[in-house]
């Protein structure tokens, strides 16, 4: 186990070395990614300007929600955003060095890929996490930070198994990103309140594509709502998720047919 972690650190070096060959283009891609949170943030306060509370929520207390979903989407994109190419690489046939090395295919595909778009992610994240809960008081005991910090990761592991179920369709239909973008795209959702929702919504975002766990939840229980059991599921569907993406991958794999590009 020692071994596969620090050989992820050493391709993740790899790849930041290889990005910052070209600096210019690596920091225009943070402040890219800045830039467009901010814009997002600016369009947020402009709108609780206008209404004080959105579904009971401030906006320090939707800062705090919009902070956890970033910093799950930073960690997630820094660190595991490899499966966004599965497309490309069995279109030109890249696909097959990854079977002939000494390596877990999936692993390898996790490691081979440093999004530094994650960089501006995080950064945001963090300053929202920070600054938000602790205008709120919701950091004062250790207990609170480290429930923080285990549902980042929570986010950050359902960003990946959801990345890995809908990218295996690649194994059958080649090109997999439409339906990566599809389910993608709904983690938009979770950087509000899921009351603002219907009930159809709400289902979909706990139970179907649950990005609730990365925002909602967590932050309503370090506000203090009460939502019962839903505060402590979050690394449960996690794991059952990444089970079952990891179940799919390998039920793709052996259905593996090289395009002979």
């Amino acid at each position: 186990m020692r071994y596969y972690v620090s050989l992820y650190g050493e391709f993740m070096l790899q790849q930041v070395k290889s990005r910052l060959e070209y600096r210019a283009s690596f920091l225009i891609a943070g402040a890219a990614t800045i830039l467009q949170q901010a814009a997002n943030l600016l369009t947020l306060w402009v709108v609780m300007g206008r209404i004080p509370t959105l579904a009971g929520w401030t906006l320090p207390e939707m800062l705090l929600l919009y902070g956890l979903m970033s910093l799950s989407r930073s960690v997630n994109q820094m660190f595991a955003d490899g499966p966004w190419g599965l497309s490309g690489y069995i279109q030109e046939g890249g696909f097959d060095r990854f079977l002939v090395r000494p390596l877990d295919p999936l692993y390898h595909l996790l490691a081979n890929y440093f999004n530094a778009d994650g960089l501006g992610n995080f950064l945001v994240g963090l300053v929202l996490v920070v600054s938000a809960g602790g205008s709120l008081g919701v950091f004062a005991s250790p207990f609170y930070i480290a429930y923080a910090m285990v549902a980042v990761l929570t986010g950050a592991v359902i960003f990946t198994a959801l990345s890995i179920l809908t990218c295996t369709a690649a194994f059958w239909i080649t090109d997999s990103l439409a339906a990566t973008a599809l389910v993608f795209e709904n983690h938009r959702f979770a950087y509000f309140p899921l009351t603002v929702y219907p009930r159809g919504f709400i289902f979909a975002l706990t139970w179907i594509i649950p990005y609730g766990f990365a925002s909602y939840y967590p932050a309503a229980y370090l506000l203090g709502r009460d939502i019962g059991l839903l505060a402590w599921l979050g690394p449960v569907i996690a794991l059952v998720l990444a089970v079952l993406s990891y179940r799919v991958w390998l039920f793709g794999l052996r259905h593996y047919s090289s395009t002979g590009s």
